[in-house]
């Protein structure tokens, strides 16, 4: 993530100013819609809260509202408030946790990434990426200059199609480190990881088919699959860390979805992971109903070793087991890849020559190289002490604010309850300079709440935790 573009505090509203402060309020939350900041559906501040926190008068704020209605950005609704203009149907919430999820759900894993572009994380408390003075630059360079050096040939000739080779063997050892058995033939090299899960999507299910998701969940993953045509069947995910399994045994019956998809192993939001117990329950539903299991596993190099995986028990039978290194090494490298059964691989690499021929083979190389002396490991350890070390300090100053811990505080991700619907509290911290990611963000069915996302490593700043609890006063005030 480049640090090059901070997210400053909103400047105050110009009293002195040729421009009426209605129509510069207007423009401020104008400017959020159209960057999606807020989100279709989303409600705005109501007219007194809206005026106490600006300092205007409550004529003031009515008539911004009033002319962001005039530009069809907001609705009014009778005894509700001011809404975020829907330019699509909002999914009803599924009977019984459990009706699919109509195919049209509105893409707002596109603020998810946004945060990710030309955000300083200093100020992006929910950002889903390591701080960018956490990588090894210098790693990064010396791998490069050797795969250069040793290959010249990979700048003037196409990649291999199933990637490159010295990658997907080194690839095969790493795998064997987590109890997955993979030839280098069931191996496929990706541009990121997201490439990986849109390749099995397009490759392996089709438009109209039902696919189990985790709820909370990751919303790009959401997002996608609702994009391909698939049915989203939202499974509760529990505090200590697995689906719950009645729901997710209801659903398959009514339902018969072809594939779960899911993060087993520091589970995005929540930081939990499966026990072996629930691993087990979980294949023996999927083969009693014909399952595909999409085992998402961006953040291996930060759990603790000899964490369960739902591949390694199952042998890669019923699983595709996904990752990569974009999160870890770098974001600009975009290396991810997957292991699957010789004939799903085979498949895949049938529809990544349609898509986009080969991926690029100098990053690839690099990575073979990383793997091979050892230096990945080494700077995982090193992430992993100075993540820990920021967990014990973010953990305490969100305890001082009074935020409580919904899972155990693990990996990279902290999943607290405030209080009060962060949805409307992301607007006031905004306004103070910090992108947070709420929880209405992570569910499948856009539920607002009092949950949340924070990242340990930029969440260390106690003059968030300090904004954060002045807003919260603010709202419960209002």
């Amino acid at each position: 993530m480049s640090t090059n573009t901070p997210t400053p505090p909103a400047a105050p509203l110009q009293r002195d100013a040729s421009l009426p402060l209605a129509h510069q309020l207007a423009q401020r939350y104008a400017e959020r819609i159209r960057q999606r900041l807020l989100l279709p559906g989303a409600r705005l501040p109501s007219v007194r809260e809206c005026a106490r926190h600006h300092g205007v008068s409550p004529h003031t704020v009515v008539a911004a509202y009033d002319q962001l209605q005039a530009e069809g950005l907001l609705e009014a609704r009778r005894q509700r408030g001011f809404f975020v203009r829907e330019t699509r149907a909002r999914p009803p919430a599924p009977a019984l946790a459990g009706g699919p999820v109509p195919r049209q759900v509105p893409l707002d894993a596109t603020t998810l990434i946004r945060g990710m572009f030309g955000t300083d994380t200093t100020r992006a408390p929910g950002s889903g990426v390591l701080p960018a003075d956490w990588l090894d630059i210098g790693l990064l360079q010396s791998a490069l200059r050797r795969a250069q050096a040793g290959s010249p040939d990979l700048h003037v000739a196409y990649g291999e199609p199933a990637g490159d080779a010295r990658l997907r063997l080194a690839l095969t050892r790493r795998l064997a480190d987590l109890g997955i058995q993979a030839a280098p033939e069931q191996l496929l090299t990706t541009a990121g990881a997201t490439q990986a899960l849109d390749l099995i999507t397009r490759g392996l299910l089709q438009p109209g088919d039902a696919v189990l998701v985790d709820d909370p969940g990751w919303a790009v993953e959401f997002a996608r699959l609702a994009n391909s045509g698939m049915r989203l069947l939202p499974v509760p995910r529990h505090p200590d860390g697995g689906p719950d399994l009645t729901v997710m045994q209801q659903l398959a019956e009514a339902h018969h979805p072809r594939a779960y998809v899911t993060v087993s192993v520091l589970h995005n939001p929540t930081g939990s992971s499966l026990s072996a117990a629930q691993a087990h329950t979980i294949l023996k539903l999927a083969d009693q109903h014909d399952l595909l299991i999409v085992e998402d596993d961006t953040y291996a190099f930060l759990a603790p070793e000899h964490t369960v995986r739902l591949s390694a028990l199952d042998g890669l039978k019923r699983t595709i087991y996904v990752s990569g290194f974009s999160k870890f090494l770098s974001p600009a490298w975009r290396v991810g890849y997957l292991a699957a059964s010789p004939e799903r691989t085979q498949r895949l690499i049938d529809l990544k020559l349609l898509s986009n021929l080969t991926s690029n083979a100098l990053p690839e190389r690099a990575v073979a190289h990383v793997l091979d002396q050892g230096q990945l490991r080494r700077h995982a350890e090193r992430v992993q002490q100075r993540l820990d070390a920021a967990r014990s300090r973010s953990v305490a100053l969100a305890e001082r604010a009074g935020a409580r811990f919904v899972s155990p505080p693990r990996g990279l991700f902290g999943w607290i309850d405030v209080g009060v619907d962060t949805e409307r509290l992301a607007q006031p911290l905004l306004d103070a300079g910090w992108l947070t990611a709420p929880g209405v963000l992570f569910s499948a069915t856009r539920q607002p709440g009092s949950l949340m996302r924070i990242n340990f490593a930029t969440a260390q700043t106690a003059a968030f935790w300090r904004d954060l609890q002045r807003c919260i006063e603010a709202l419960r005030g209002g």
